[in-house]
């Protein structure tokens, strides 16, 4: 099948997002630091935000378990922006490419609805998208398939009768990739730009 839409995930593809970028500012001792995160501040906390919950009523809960790390861990939203610490030039050369080439580009995202607007206001590439689907807003989070029905409802917007196996999803998590794979979509699992670059003209996309 001819690809007729490239859908982008965002952090580690187009983004460098990593709360160690934050928390070394913090957090001095390496041991300290890592202990924090995979203990308090996890990545399995951010998650539930990313799927929807208020960062406030997140931010208490750790709170109330862990009032003596108050401090750090309110760290964690009222300094969120000092985690993204901006685009991954290779990544986004792709993106690039691909408009300049006139494919048309969506995104699809695990992110805050709260704190997505953020990186809206912030980095003009995204404005290349057509539409970007962001967990946070529907309250749903990849792997789960119905987020991949929403945004492929989104792109039949635009392109009304494509079918799944015309859109290629780029993710740099192999389950999301899986997920989107076994909805019937082309799936790139990211590792490097050169790779990913080199797979999409493997599926015929020219740019």
């Amino acid at each position: 099948m001819t690809i007729r839409a490239v859908v982008f995930d965002f952090g580690g593809v187009l983004f460098d997002w990593n709360p160690q970028h934050l928390y070394r500012k913090l957090i001095a001792d390496d041991q300290e630091r890592q202990w924090f995160l995979d203990n308090i501040c996890t990545q399995a906390w951010n998650t539930e935000q990313d799927a929807g919950r208020p960062l406030a009523e997140a931010t208490q809960i750790l709170i109330d378990q862990y009032p003596h790390h108050e401090p750090l861990i309110a760290a964690y939203y009222d300094r969120w922006h000092e985690m993204l610490r901006g685009p991954l030039p290779e990544g986004v050369a792709i993106l690039n490419a691909l408009h300049q080439a006139n494919m048309p580009l969506f995104g699809l995202t695990n992110w805050s609805a709260e704190t997505f607007p953020y990186a809206l206001a912030n980095y003009p590439f995204l404005r290349k998208f057509r539409n970007i689907v962001v967990s946070g807003e529907l309250k749903l989070i990849k792997p789960d398939a119905a987020i991949y029905h929403a945004s492929l409802s989104q792109i039949r917007v635009y392109l009304p009768d494509i079918q799944p196996g015309e859109v290629v999803f780029i993710d740099d998590v192999a389950g999301n990739i899986d997920a989107a794979i076994g909805l019937g979509w082309q799936g790139i699992h990211h590792v490097s730009a050169e790779q990913t670059a080199g797979r999409l003209r493997e599926l015929g996309v020219g740019f």
